[in-house]
């Protein structure tokens, strides 16, 4: 890496993308398994009700903000065999976006230009990633806005941060995890014992940032439902408590999800007690917060772009719902956790957790792959106990990356401690 330029790297990370759009095409075109996600069909199926002056909301499964539906638009325009492919180009560009910015970012810390592409590569030149966006997956806009909140932060661009994240959030809700860790990160300096970080905990940097970012958040909200009413409400955030998705889940959680969205009918002769009826699901938020929201912003003075990986990558883990896509939200942050990591200083240690990660989710595909194109019946105990595994693993590597972040020390840019420096 010590010979190619920033410039180099984005284009060859482009170069790559392109190569996966247009196999996509060909794939799409001569095969019966489809290279572009489903999800993207549903994008540009609610840009077309929006297009004709309809809510994006009468597609069904679309859960998202009408903003994406209307960054969409070019995808109605003719000919469609070269604007279909719009949204395709925009989230591949964002991909390469938020690499840009992480390099600036790991510049921030006092990485060397190297260093920093280094480690920007396991985002630009990860195969992964380029062919999660090239299908139709919208997460490298979320990348993009996520990154820039941390660019953001560290500047202490205040009002900037806050109406990012504010943006974020209604973009797409998980990013509100990041406040608590914002918020502690913005703590004062000399303030060395708890009863003086209790009283100063109030100060105008945190004001500011709270009230911008909630002003963002509910100025959108309520754009979108002076727009398209309730159904904007009830498809963007309030599905995502009853959500019973089951397909391409790679969760513990999947197996009830299953039961729980297929009609039944108890026996007369029996009592109606099935694990079909119970509501286990509704509670999977409760560990998911608490470790997400509330305990990993605890470490966020240590390191907040470590903290803010470890808190996507708990939130992912716990869910209830998670797929392939959900994996972006944690790979972006993964270069800034890495460099201090103790996967990279016992090279052993980082090989078996990359090797494990794979491997479960290859078991878990594999027993997929027999249920949804052989018609087997792996339900139980094969993909249940694929899915436990892959869990367990996970579980494993989060113990791995809080333990680090616990044992580093507090860590600032140069900008920031001259900041602090010149406070004094």
């Amino acid at each position: 890496m010590a010979e190619i330029s920033v410039t180099s790297l984005l284009v060859l990370s482009s170069l790559l993308r392109l190569a996966f759009l247009l196999y996509g095409l060909y794939q799409d075109a001569t095969s019966v398994f489809k290279y572009t996600d489903i999800d993207y069909l549903v994008f540009t199926d609610a840009a077309r009700y929006v297009a004709n002056s309809s809510s994006p909301y009468l597609r069904a499964t679309y859960r998202y903000t009408p903003l994406l539906s209307w960054l969409l638009l070019p995808t109605t325009f003719n000919p469609q065999f070269i604007w279909f492919s719009f949204g395709k180009v925009l989230f591949a560009a964002g991909d390469i976006l938020a690499g840009y910015l992480i390099i600036q970012v790991l510049r921030i810390y006092g990485f060397t230009a190297t260093r920093a592409m280094k480690y920007a590569s396991l985002w630009l030149l990860n195969p992964m990633v380029a062919t999660i966006s090239t299908r139709g997956s919208s997460e490298g806009l979320l990348g993009v806005i996520v990154i820039a909140l941390l660019w953001s932060v560290e500047k202490r661009r205040v009002v900037l941060s806050g109406a990012i994240l504010g943006f974020a959030v209604h973009f797409k809700i998980y990013p509100f995890i990041y406040a608590p860790s914002i918020l502690l990160w913005m703590q004062p300096p000399n303030q060395p014992d708890l009863l003086s970080k209790i009283k100063g905990f109030i100060t105008k940097d945190r004001v500011v940032f709270s009230i911008v970012a909630a002003s963002t958040f509910m100025g959108l909200n309520l754009g979108m439902y002076a727009i398209y009413g309730h159904p904007f409400i009830v498809h963007t955030f309030l599905h995502h408590l009853t959500r019973l998705d089951h397909r391409h889940n790679f969760s513990p959680y999947n197996t009830l999800l299953y039961l729980k969205s297929s009609p039944f009918t108890p026996d007369p002769l029996y009592p109606a007690v099935t694990l079909s009826n119970l509501t286990i699901e509704r509670l999977a938020f409760l560990p998911q917060i608490l470790m997400s929201a509330i305990l990993l912003p605890l470490f966020a003075r240590n390191d907040l772009p470590s903290t803010m990986f470890a808190q996507t990558f708990a939130f992912v883990t716990f869910n209830k719902v998670v797929t392939s896509q959900y994996f972006m939200w944690y790979l972006v942050l993964l270069p800034f956790y890495l460099g201090r990591s103790s996967l990279m200083k016992k090279p052993v240690k980082g090989v078996v957790a990359l090797v494990l990660w794979v491997i479960t989710q290859g078991l878990w595909l594999g027993q997929a792959y027999q249920l949804e194109f052989e018609g087997e019946n792996t339900f139980w105990p094969g993909l249940w106990a694929a899915a436990a595994v892959f869990f367990l693993v996970n579980c494993w590597i989060l113990g791995v990356v809080v333990g680090d972040i616990g044992r580093m020390g507090s860590v600032e840019s140069p900008a920031i401690s001259e900041k602090r420096v010149a406070s004094k």
